[in-house]
């Protein structure tokens, strides 16, 4: 089921707001299901000078006539939140977390004169071993383009996302594999070499609110933070992606795939990893074998 067409982006402050207040009523439980429709938003233009503080928070380079291979995700976010901030939806948004991201992208994106379709679903509700995971896909078309089913047309970016709520489960279960039945990112085999230190500020998630227009309390200072189990603010997930794909680099044609294995603290150091398509973002120090963001290019 497609809802009707929406006329704009919806704000996120009032859908993070609404879904902070719904959270406590939603009590999830193992084998929960949800069908809530898809959300479509034709006719989109790239607002370029968003996209430049964007890829100036995340280090891509600024005046190429591209999309950044992340910068879709941004682009649907807040019609991911309009769905999963609603009543319907069996999961609480507090304490709901991005565990991974898979995203391919066809072909290049550009970022002026082409409009696009955007639209998002929660396409299933899986089992997880600590709780239930939401897939959230997104899809980026080319609009006006004519397809028979009454969307834009041709597929130019699409991606999977898995949120995880945690409660009992009653029993074991085994652990789903991110993104398009794709096996999970490897655990063990060599330590990727060390390319790079990147020194974080405190303001990291700051930034990248106000970049993406996801200002959730717990990237924002210490004391919000504090309030949801975390000792400092934490970096989003989305930025860790976005900043090693940066370094990492991307063809044209590129399937990501992303795994968020432990928050990365604000201010701190991190360390960044790469190997031919392989990359991780691990910690220094005391904490240099925590893995905080492994992912593959391909």
């Amino acid at each position: 089921m497609t809802a009707p067409p929406l006329s704009a982006s919806p704000a996120l402050g009032p859908l993070l707001a609404r879904g902070a207040l719904l959270s406590p009523f939603k009590r999830p439980r193992p084998g929960a299901a949800f069908s809530g429709g898809r959300l479509v938003l034709p006719d989109l233009r790239v607002d370029l000078a968003r996209l430049a503080a964007y890829e100036r928070v995340c280090g891509f380079p600024t005046g190429d006539d591209a999309l950044p291979i992340t910068y879709p995700h941004v682009l649907g976010f807040p019609l991911a939140m309009r769905i999963m901030s609603g009543r319907a939806f069996p999961l609480p948004l507090l304490g709901l977390v991005h565990t991974s991201i898979s995203l391919t992208r066809h072909r290049p994106l550009p970022a002026t004169g082409t409009t696009y379709e955007l639209a998002v679903h929660v396409d299933r509700l899986v089992p997880h071993r600590r709780g239930t995971e939401a897939v959230v896909v997104t899809e980026l078309r080319e609009a006006g383009s004519g397809g028979e089913d009454g969307t834009g047309g041709e597929v130019v970016w699409e991606s999977e996302s898995t949120y995880l709520a945690r409660h009992r489960t009653g029993g074991q279960v085994p652990e789903p594999a991110p993104g398009h039945g794709e096996p999970p990112l490897p655990l063990a085999g060599a330590p990727l070499p060390v390319v790079d230190e990147w020194r974080l500020g405190a303001d990291v998630g700051r930034r990248y609110g106000a970049v993406s227009g996801d200002r959730n309390p717990i990237h924002l200072s210490p004391l919000t933070a504090r309030l949801f189990g975390f000792p400092r603010a934490i970096a989003h997930g989305m930025w860790t992606a976005a900043r090693c794909l940066a370094a990492h680099g991307t063809p044209a044609a590129a399937h990501v795939a992303v795994d968020f294995r432990a928050p990365v603290l604000l201010p701190g150091t991190v360390a960044f990893a790469t190997r031919g398509g392989r990359f991780e973002l691990r910690g220094t120090g005391g904490d240099g074998e925590r893995v905080h963001v492994r992912g593959r290019v391909g």
